[in-house]
């Protein structure tokens, strides 16, 4: 018996239904129930919320979240191998397990979970997390459709996600990340948990929306962290030059210091050069 179910244990699942994790689909199986469980608790509550799931594989943050108290889970899963262990799933969670067979690029997420609070919690796929989260990041109305992201990336992306100015880690994700998130590292987890073991170490992310963060349009603060931070060893006044207009006015405005780097500039400072962007 399983610690958190009496359905079958996940090795015996993907044995089923030939699911053996595929490269090309950025495949990591989390097999530990007791994980899983964890997982799904840094998304509390759950009762209330429809929480949508990207790349559930055989289903085992899937069988987390309905055996902790999910109402409704939407699981998005592109792999139609796993659509046979997700159905079992169902059948034993009737009514509050829904499988989307799609890309969860393509799919339309918010018009699936309708109205009422909802949040997104999954280990994410690899090869197609970042985009996936600056989508998240990047929705407009704001604040999203969204209230929770509990997502689970390789230890250098997380470590992107959360870096604050002045390290090496600090770039266009932290920026984006800051501007409309609180972002938090909650724990670590050992390639030996996942089948196959990936080469590196993976991290849980909570990052939960502000209500109102500073005001910019979010196109052209994408554009400025472009600039900056694609020749980041220069200064400002330099880099900022592939935007296609005078920096320095920019910087003026901004009040910001021709000779600081990108790495230097706290959030704030991105936002104040985006607007002074507009404004021109």
């Amino acid at each position: 018996m399983s610690q958190i179910d009496d359905l079958p244990a996940l090795r015996e699942v993907i044995r089923r239904h030939d699911l053996r994790a595929k490269k090309s689909l950025g495949q990591n199986f989390l097999l530990d129930l007791n994980l899983t469980a964890r997982i799904a608790r840094a998304a509390e509550p759950l009762d209330e919320a429809t929480i949508v799931e990207v790349g559930p594989g055989p289903g085992g943050l899937t069988r987390a979240l309905l055996a902790l108290g999910a109402r409704r889970v939407i699981a998005i899963e592109r792999d139609e191998r796993a659509l046979g262990a997700l159905a079992e799933v169902a059948a034993h969670y009737p009514g509050r397990l829904d499988t989307i067979a799609g890309d969860a690029l393509e799919v339309d997420m918010r018009a699936l979970v309708g109205g009422g609070p909802a949040r997104i919690v999954a280990n994410l796929p690899y090869n197609i997390a970042t985009p996936l989260l600056v989508g998240w990041l990047t929705t407009e109305p704001w604040p999203p459709w969204f209230d929770m992201l509990v997502l689970m990336f390789q230890r250098e992306v997380a470590e992107r996600i959360v870096a604050a100015p002045g390290g090496k880690n600090y770039g266009r994700l932290a920026v984006l990340a800051g501007w409309r998130c609180e972002s938090k590292i909650l724990f670590d987890i050992a390639p030996s948990a996942f089948v196959p073991p990936p080469k590196v170490t993976s991290s849980v992310v909570r990052l939960v929306p502000r209500a109102a963060p500073l005001p910019c349009d979010v196109k052209l603060l994408a554009q400025v962290t472009a600039a900056a931070f694609g020749q980041r060893r220069k200064m400002l006044r330099q880099s900022l030059k592939s935007l296609g207009t005078d920096p320095l006015p920019l910087l003026d405005a901004a009040k910001l210091p021709e000779t600081a780097r990108a790495e230097e500039i706290p959030v704030e400072g991105f936002v104040a050069l985006a607007n002074a962007l507009s404004r021109r």
